[in-house]
């Protein structure tokens, strides 16, 4: 079975993002460019709702997708024209949960918010990486949403990284 890891980069306040979109606060390093080198190894599928969607396609020939087929849910795009990228209108968390079941590497939740709380509602994501930036926002785009219960978590590994950030993953534990 196919592994779904949720991850992105946040301040210590938990904003992937400042109230006005800006990222200008990340910092980018050598470990990063590791890090992220290792897991799209790993990764041959891509889903991500339609906010993180416009953003990716306002980057140009492929975004950060490169090729690697590409799920787009929405309930207000009508069509997606790009190659490797599919519009879907179906429930997030079944599709992804036969995406799972079916053949390939291991499939990324890019961006964040609304379909990551609904995957783990769901109970649809396996893994949460993140990328801890010492930075205090105080406000922006929450790295989670309310799922509507406790999420527990495993940690698999953590460590420090270049410019005080800290780079965490978690194995989500099923609840039974």
């Amino acid at each position: 079975m196919r592994t779904v890891t949720y991850g992105a980069a946040c301040s210590a306040d938990g904003f992937i993002a400042a109230a006005d979109g800006a990222i200008d606060w990340l910092h980018w390093s050598p470990d990063v460019t590791k890090i992220m080198q290792d897991y799209w190894a790993t990764v041959d599928t891509i889903v991500m709702g339609r906010k993180t969607w416009d953003v990716a396609a306002g980057q140009g020939d492929g975004g950060p997708m490169g090729g690697m087929r590409t799920y787009v849910f929405s309930r207000t795009l009508k069509k997606i024209e790009q190659k490797n990228v599919t519009l879907v209108t179906d429930d997030a968390a079944e599709f992804v949960r036969k995406l799972k079941d079916g053949p390939g590497r291991d499939i990324c939740v890019l961006g964040g918010g609304q379909l990551a709380r609904s995957l783990l509602a769901a109970g649809v994501l396996d893994e949460i990486g993140f990328n801890m930036h010492p930075m205090l926002l105080g406000s922006g785009v929450p790295l989670f949403l309310d799922p509507g219960r406790r999420i527990p978590l495993q940690l698999k590994a953590c460590r420090t990284l270049d410019g005080g950030c800290v780079y965490a993953t978690y194995r989500v534990v099923p609840v039974t």
